[in-house]
């Protein structure tokens, strides 16, 4: 199992875990928005849990290692465009 671990794998899985704790809490809480930002964290794991599917089919059909490449690629463009992003925000 480890050797078919991905970066988005994992990250889903972490956000996932972190969403449903933060959605109980919320669900406990007395005020009705709470509860209702606890419905919202729940919602907004739809489409983790979708990436989390389209990653477990591209791991089964290229392999765990081509993925893991594709997605690291991915997270450092995005890395980078939240740099440039901070780096002219800076400049205004």
């Amino acid at each position: 199992m480890a050797k078919k671990l991905t970066l988005f794998f994992i990250l889903g899985l972490l956000s996932v875990l972190i969403g449903l704790i933060f959605a109980v809490v919320a669900f406990n809480s007395v005020s009705a928005v709470d509860g209702l930002a606890g419905i919202y964290a729940l919602f907004g794991l739809i489409p983790v849990i979708i990436i989390i599917i389209l990653d477990r089919i591209c791991v089964w059909k290229f392999g765990p290692k081509k993925v893991n490449k594709v997605q690291f690629y991915i997270a450092g463009i995005f890395i980078l465009l939240f740099i440039l992003n901070w780096i002219r925000l800076q400049l205004q």
